[in-house]
């Protein structure tokens, strides 16, 4: 693959980003390689000079490494030989023009983006489980936990990011495309918006499932109005979009839809039980409870509108997972799977078959209560799932282990906090990717909100002994929550991805030693 310095300066120019440009031969020279890390250089290669640690430095050993070019906001005395292409914004210019490097692979795939403040990699995992029965496991995933970009088992890979930066994810759709997938579902974070990741980019379908406050710190955004103005340019470029009716903020979602897109491609879903006596708009799905139990969930879809009954994906759903949350999650994978082309039942087996690593991972022990490993991260996704446990339980006693990342997400403190209060009886608080936070005091910042009057509290930084210490303590009847980082191999600990076993390894193997069994999380 290559790519013209012509071409380059043609499409920054288009987009009104090209600020002025060094150049000797714009025709001749081409760029046969694009990278942001001066470690990742090659012969003639297009160099981004991006971040907000970036220094010049890096653009002198990129120019050593072989880079040709470099596109910065500044010109760089380090840069002198190279041509210049200098741009109002580098982030924009890296997503227009590693679209272009890898010839545009998004009009290959049918691409379908998920947002919402939880939510986003169950209803991602549905979706793939459902397209994968139509097209014959073809379809390409991007998610916080795995990305798949092909059918061998070296084409899976751990994510770093929610969503890649522009550079990484044209690479990946690339790849995806090259290796014979047809269909892509993404998670789009907040963060993709806020840092132009998926700048240019416009969707075949677009999800929105919810949103809270989070993510709202220093080193995120500055306030909820502007993380809920990331999250709705999702809408602003999908060509068809889903909303969840029960989400907050509903009329500013909605407005977001409807300025790029006819109120006859926005389909709406809700339970069968809500009602808004404001809401003008037509609920197209609904969904009703037919069963949950420790093992599965079962749902009913129902086609209201004339456009839903177009659809034909009425009817029941088995899930592998439980929580009545996840009822809205695969409700809304179904509907994305109709639209997509796909009928009930290739639907229904698709989604029956599916886990989701890290999520609800349940293990129902003999001495011990039941034990879930999930990636509950937030104020609202803590309140759903300890409620779900204390209605599907009749009040058990509930033991919780959580921590706050470091760095980022210091909004939701004060939402465990809350969480905590409503529903746990006993909280472990833990370290959980601390960063350059010291753990201890991310630790009582939570302790300070808690009311020790209803939850007795222990601080216990070491992660693995607190899980030991809470199934320890549980007996037969209580409810063990360890909430966080799901199945992460590893702590963020000053800049470091340090090793650790994970919650899903650490608790089975305090399993197996009180009741020497063997078995795997369900």
């Amino acid at each position: 693959m290559s790519i013209s310095l012509n071409t380059c300066i043609l499409i920054l120019k288009e987009h009104h980003l090209l600020k002025s440009s060094a150049v000797q031969d714009t025709v001749m020279t081409k760029m046969e390689y694009v990278s942001y890390d001066s470690r990742d250089i090659k012969t003639n290669t297009l160099f981004f000079c991006k971040g907000a640690g970036f220094r010049p430095t890096y653009l002198s050993m990129a120019k050593d490494n072989g880079a040709n070019c470099y596109v910065a906001e500044q010109p760089y005395p380090e840069g002198k030989g190279m041509h210049a292409l200098i741009v109002r914004d580098v982030s924009k210019a890296m997503a227009l023009l590693s679209a272009a490097f890898f010839r545009f692979p998004q009009d290959d795939l049918y691409v379908i983006a998920i947002t919402g403040t939880k939510g986003k990699t169950t209803t991602s995992y549905f979706l793939k489980g459902m397209l994968d029965q139509v097209n014959g496991g073809r379809t390409a995933l991007i998610s916080s936990v795995n990305n798949v970009v092909g059918q061998k088992p070296e084409d899976t890979f751990k994510s770093s990011l929610t969503t890649p930066e522009s550079l990484d994810l044209f690479r990946d759709m690339r790849e995806a495309v090259d290796n014979g997938m047809t269909h892509l579902v993404m998670e789009v974070s907040s963060q993709a918006y806020k840092r132009n990741r998926v700048f240019g980019l416009t969707y075949d379908l677009g999800f929105f499932l919810n949103i809270s406050p989070d993510h709202i710190g220093p080193n995120e955004h500055p306030n909820f109005a502007d993380y809920l103005h990331c999250k709705l340019q999702l809408l602003v470029n999908a060509r068809k979009c889903i909303i969840n009716a029960q989400t907050a903020h509903f009329d500013e979602v909605y407005a977001a839809a409807t300025t790029t897109t006819d109120p006859d491609s926005i389909y709406l879903f809700a339970d069968e039980k809500f009602t808004n006596p404001s809401l003008k708009q037509t609920i197209d799905f609904r969904f009703s409870t037919e069963e949950l139990d420790m093992a599965r969930t079962k749902f009913q879809v129902l086609c209201v509108s004339d456009k839903a009954k177009q659809l034909k994906i009425a009817g029941e759903y088995q899930l592998k997972m439980l929580g009545d949350f996840n009822e809205s999650n695969g409700t809304a994978a179904v509907i994305g799977a109709g639209l997509a082309g796909m009928e009930h039942d290739p639907a229904a087996k698709g989604i029956s078959q599916v886990s989701v690593p890290g999520r609800m991972q349940t293990e129902v022990t003999k001495d011990h209560g039941v034990v879930v490993v999930d990636y509950a991260h937030n104020e609202a996704s803590m309140m759903a799932l300890m409620g779900f446990m204390q209605r599907e339980f009749d009040n058990p006693k509930i033991i919780v282990v959580v921590g706050a990342p470091g760095d980022k997400g210091i909004s939701r403190r004060p939402g465990f906090s809350k969480s905590l209060n409503a529903y746990a009886d006993k909280a472990f608080l833990t370290t959980d990717d601390p960063g350059f936070e010291d753990p201890m005091e991310i630790c009582q910042e939570i302790d300070a909100g808690i009311d020790h009057s209803k939850v007795d509290v222990t601080i216990e930084l070491d992660r693995q002994k607190a899980i030991y210490d809470a199934i320890s303590m549980s007996k037969n009847g209580d409810v063990v929550l360890i909430c966080g980082k799901g199945e992460d191999g590893f702590q963020k600990v000053r800049g470091i991805n340090t090793p650790y076993p994970s919650d899903i390894n650490v608790a089975q193997q305090m399993i197996n030693e009180l009741e020497g069994q063997n078995e795997h999380f369900k």
